[in-house]
């Protein structure tokens, strides 16, 4: 078997078993090309079948002078899933990853935005804004109450259609990862903004047939990518001088985290952000000190 051999059918394996999405997949990918190309350059011939784990620590040696130790332990998670594969497969009797550690990291609180730095970054779009007299300032600041409002990942928001709007029942319907499906409640300050984009921007747009059920759209009337969204956040931050390095992600946390703040639970939390386990929901526990003292204040018998 073939590097090239295994890494198809790894990926095929991923997307039809698994069902992860496409940026999972090539991120997995990635990661085995990097070891296909460690072993070119130091003229390392050997198959999936045979590497062991000594030229692999070979690789993780190498690697490890360039990428810090989160990155690392992404990597070899990713060697780990592909090598437990070929197993699964019968192409192989052991994993080599088995036998290195991953190096330990901290975890990682992510960063969040105040209230206020998000009503300025807002504030910043102008609306009066024109690309091909296509108002995209309307579109961008619908986008982003959208992305804030709902909590959503970037790829959902990107992919969000308009058949998954059910506003009379206060929803929309998110695809996630996996193509895993959730409704999350909308508020009536989003609908109210999706409404206005509908009905005065997105009407003034030539749509590509195949986007017709799309809801946000470039000036070509094809769907948004995910840097394009990254762009915009990232220059709207550069006109307010925020002094943060922020993403479409920033948003999700930082909705999670004010929802937290006033009270929310966290299992409520968890099922608006699609996340498949409680552990990941709870690091936003520590991001709020705050409300881990109202909690011993409110709900302790000796309070």
């Amino acid at each position: 078997m073939t590097w090239k051999h295994a890494l198809t059918d790894f990926s095929l394996y991923l997307k039809i078993e698994r069902g992860l999405s496409k940026n999972t997949i090539d991120s997995y990918s990635f990661d085995i090309e990097k070891l296909i190309l460690f072993l070119d350059d130091n003229s390392i011939v050997i198959s999936p079948i045979a590497i062991n784990s000594e030229t692999i620590q070979q690789f993780i040696y190498q690697i490890a002078k360039n990428v810090n130790p989160r990155s690392q332990s992404r990597i070899i998670s990713g060697l780990r899933s592909f090598f437990s594969f070929l197993v699964f497969e019968d192409y192989r009797a052991d994993n080599p990853i088995d036998l290195i550690e991953s190096p330990r990291i901290g975890r990682k609180l992510p960063d969040t935005l105040s209230l206020k730095d998000i009503d300025r970054i807002i504030g910043a779009i102008d609306l009066a804004k024109e690309y091909n007299q296509i108002r995209i300032g309307e579109r961008d600041r619908t986008m982003l109450e959208t992305l804030y409002g709902c909590g959503l990942r970037v790829s959902e928001l990107i992919n969000l259609k308009i058949s998954d709007l059910f506003f009379d029942e206060g929803f929309i319907n998110v695809t996630g990862k996996g193509d895993k499906q959730r409704f999350v409640p909308i508020s009536p300050t989003t609908q109210k903004y999706i409404n206005i984009y509908m009905s005065q921007v997105r009407t003034t747009i030539n749509v590509q047939k195949e986007y017709n059920d799309t809801l946000f759209l470039n000036n070509r009337g094809k769907q948004l990518t995910r840097a394009m969204v990254f762009t915009i956040i990232k220059k709207l931050a550069n006109e307010i001088n925020l002094n943060k390095t922020i993403s479409p992600h920033t948003f999700r946390h930082s909705f999670a985290t004010h929802l937290l703040e006033n009270g929310a639970d966290l299992r409520a939390i968890q099922m608006m952000l699609g996340h498949e386990s409680i552990t990941t929901t709870e690091i936003y526990v520590h991001l709020d000190k705050k409300q881990l003292k109202k909690a011993i204040q409110t709900f302790h018998p000796r309070k």
